[in-house]
């Protein structure tokens, strides 16, 4: 009986057009002052400090669900996930790496939409995650 109301509360929700934190945003620059790295090594993981990262996020398209990130060292096709109050960025590299960051939605005291970006990767067969949390402003 509970799972019948949670999920017809769940569809009046989306039926009734849920904000999502891309809506009417066209592109972000994102900056991620802090974080943390944790590599898996002599059967534990490990943590250290992550270096501050920023990047560009553009061609937001809400219909397609696409968009590409764009670093310093190139640029990539993202995949959107809309979710309630969030949308989440979706990117494999080519090596099978999965990056993923999250925009919330803005944070009008501050101006700016909290953001969360993590990476599931390896090397070596060293698996090797980091999740770092920062904002991203609205580009017009």
């Amino acid at each position: 009986m509970l799972n019948r109301i949670v999920l017809a509360l769940a569809s009046g929700l989306l039926a009734a057009g849920v904000a999502h934190a891309v809506e009417d945003q066209t592109a972000f620059d994102c900056t991620f002052g802090m974080g943390t790295t944790r590599v898996y090594d002599n059967k534990k993981f490990t943590q250290e400090p992550a270096k501050p990262l920023s990047f560009a996020i553009t061609g937001i398209n809400a219909k397609t669900q696409t968009a590409e990130m764009k670093t310093p060292g190139g640029s990539g096709t993202l995949r959107l996930v809309l979710a309630v109050n969030a949308t989440h960025f979706l990117e494999v590299a080519t090596e099978g790496a999965l990056n993923i960051t999250t925009i919330y939605e803005k944070d009008d005291a501050k101006g700016d939409f909290p953001a969360v970006h993590s990476r599931h990767f390896a090397l070596l067969g060293q698996p090797i995650v980091t999740q770092y949390q920062g904002s991203c402003q609205a580009k017009k």
